[in-house]
């Protein structure tokens, strides 16, 4: 058994998780008002530790995913790799390749959707207990008619 799978999650994950504090950080501290929507998720680092996909999004609705995608692996990219190699205690910090990410929109969508099915189910169950409710009236009262003819 490996040394790694002992400690429940390799180096690679490691270096992730502190990066992704780093970089929240530093995003924090920016400047810059188009970076005040960007939301970090999560850093991915290869196995070689040479590359670093950050995934992100944008809130409230990632109107500018695409604007802010460019911006973040332009020159920012750079910037936040000197950076980092300033504040994480690294022998080389890996490239940065930020990817916006697109699950939590999804997610949204997927919880809409079901919130729509699960809507018109109970509407669905609301009209079929209304049509057997007054079927069920009927019988009773024509019971009750054949009763009272007796």
């Amino acid at each position: 058994m490996s040394r790694a799978s002992q400690r429940g999650f390799d180096r690679g994950e490691r270096i992730g998780a502190a990066l992704l504090r780093e970089l929240t950080q530093l995003l924090r501290r920016a400047k810059d008002p188009r970076l005040g929507d960007i939301t970090l998720h999560e850093v991915r680092v290869s196995r070689d530790l040479a590359h670093a996909k950050v995934y992100f999004t944008c809130f409230p609705a990632d109107d500018g995913a695409a604007e802010q995608q460019r911006l973040l692996n332009g020159g920012l990219s750079g910037f936040l790799r000197y950076e980092l190699s300033r504040t994480a205690r690294l022998r080389t910090v890996p490239q940065l390749h930020f990817v916006h990410d697109e699950s939590v929109i999804r997610g949204e969508q997927l919880s809409a959707l079901i919130d729509e099915v699960v809507g018109q189910d109970v509407e669905h169950a609301r009209i079929e207990s209304q049509i057997h409710g007054d079927d069920d009236r009927r019988t009773d009262e024509a019971a009750d008619a054949s009763d009272s003819g007796r």
